[in-house]
């Protein structure tokens, strides 16, 4: 029963994720831009399509309400929903959540939607595709195992002290 609720649990943060892009994309793949390489940023600011002033406010904005906004839905899930208490069981639920999530946006969002659609796709930068390069996603793979594994040890390691 828990493992379908986690499940559940995953893939409505990963449906979050998918929303916040389809609603950074809204008006075309540069109100995305801040997500990809720099020589993408800087060809469409040479473009003239936005500045490196509105990068950086979309790369803030994005950190400052959505990274805080996936962490209170763990934690609520986790431990609000869910009921967990101490260390380890707070971990693993949000380990299983974040890695469901992390697994989305690899295969579903980085793989399928950015790499073999056209919506991510900036006029101008196609000679810069894929957006998303080999050591991009090697990258992304290593840090989001090894980063879910250590948001979930933070999460779980603050909830147990507030929690005492």
């Amino acid at each position: 029963m828990l493992a379908a609720k986690l499940i559940a649990e995953g893939l409505g943060l990963g449906f979050l994720l998918y929303l916040i892009c389809a609603i950074g994309i809204r008006n075309g793949a540069v109100g995305m831009v801040h997500l990809y390489d720099s020589k993408v940023q800087e060809r469409v600011v040479k473009l003239g399509l936005t500045t490196m002033e509105e990068i950086r406010k979309r790369s803030v904005r994005f950190k400052g309400l959505c990274l805080p906004g996936y962490l209170i839905y763990v934690l609520l899930c986790v431990y609000a929903i869910n009921g967990a208490r101490g260390f380890w069981p707070g971990f693993w639920q949000a380990f299983v959540i974040l890695s469901i999530m992390n697994l989305i946006d690899r295969f579903l969002i980085d793989d399928y939607w950015v790499g073999h659609t056209k919506a991510w796709i900036i006029p101008g930068t196609e000679d810069l595709r894929p957006y998303i390069t080999e050591k991009d996603k090697q990258r992304k793979w290593i840090m989001g195992t090894v980063g879910m594994a250590l948001i979930a040890a933070i999460l779980s390691g603050a909830m147990t002290l507030i929690l005492k």
